[in-house]
């Protein structure tokens, strides 16, 4: 019973790994159709609304780029050994929250919010950057193993 019950706990993660990753890749498919169907969009504003509608246009613009993000870290999640970067989330919500603003900008309160949402998205960021990638405790270990 117990050989069983290990086996399973090998070969499960071994499944999911596999169906996570064929999911990601039908979602890739499918971003990079609705990218396309943006592309197509931006032309359509641009023969039949013209200039007048520069709101729609930008905002197209930041779909367009929400799709493109989500696209690249799903390829950034394949090339980084099944791992997804924090700064690609941060990226999105950025992009997402410009966009809020861009397109719902009718209430001062709500764009108040949302700049302060990017404020702190971009106070992340830094503090994700001047962070080392390791902790000071492990490199210490390190050194001192090192040493020895």
């Amino acid at each position: 019973m117990r050989r069983k019950f290990t086996y399973v706990l090998k070969v499960a993660p071994k499944f999911f790994q596999i169906v996570l990753n064929v999911s990601l890749l039908f979602l890739a498919a499918i971003l990079s159709f609705l990218l396309v169907q943006e592309l197509f969009a931006f032309f359509n504003i641009l023969w039949t609304a013209g200039v007048n509608d520069y709101k729609e246009f930008l905002a197209r613009i930041l779909i367009f780029f929400l799709y493109f993000e989500f696209i690249a870290m799903i390829v950034k999640y394949f090339k980084e050994d099944y791992h997804f970067p924090l700064r690609y989330f941060l990226y999105i919500g950025i992009t997402a929250m410009v966009r809020l603003i861009i397109v719902d900008y009718d209430q001062p309160i709500d764009t108040l919010v949302y700049s302060l949402v990017i404020l702190v998205l971009i106070i992340g960021y830094f503090i994700m950057n001047i962070t080392p990638r390791e902790r000071p405790e492990v490199n210490a270990l390190l050194n001192r193993e090192k040493e020895e």
